[in-house]
This record gives C-alpha cells, sequence and structure tokens, in this order.
C-alpha cells in the first residue's frame, strides 16, 4: 500500500528520517506539490480512458482538442 503525507517543507527531512527508521516503511518519496498534482491529473485520465472503453463517458477526439486550441 502507498500512502502520501503531506509535511510541511521544513519538517520534510526528519519525517523522512523517522519513516526510514521503521522497519516496515519499504522507502520513501519526496514529491513536490507540482507533481503531486501532475500524479493526480494523470491518475484522473486514466480513470477516464478506462471509463471510455467501457463506454459510460464519450471523450474528445484530438481534432477536437485541437480546434479549441
Amino acid at each position: 500500500m502507498k500512502v502520501i503525507v503531506e509535511i510541511p517543507d521544513k519538517d520534510a527531512s526528519f519525517a523522512i528520517k523517522v519513516l526510514n527508521s521503521l522497519a516496515f516503511v519499504k522507502g520513501t518519496e519526496l514529491f513536490s506539490s507540482d507533481s503531486h498534482q501532475l500524479w493526480e491529473n494523470l491518475k484522473n485520465a486514466a480513470g477516464e480512458v478506462k471509463l471510455h472503453k467501457k463506454g459510460k463517458i464519450k471523450l474528445k477526439t484530438a481534432q477536437q482538442l485541437l480546434r479549441e486550441l
């Protein structure tokens, strides 16, 4: 299982040390707020693709997206 914990920048290094000292923690990674937001957007997009494949929603075509630009 993966858990995301939001910690202030000033406390991040201490929190990483504490987490790494726990035997059951397999690894830790630092993400900036921008990286986290990008990851969330990608997960949402993948979810929309799955719904589209199941026929539950209709997505725009590439041409429709280009016309919007």
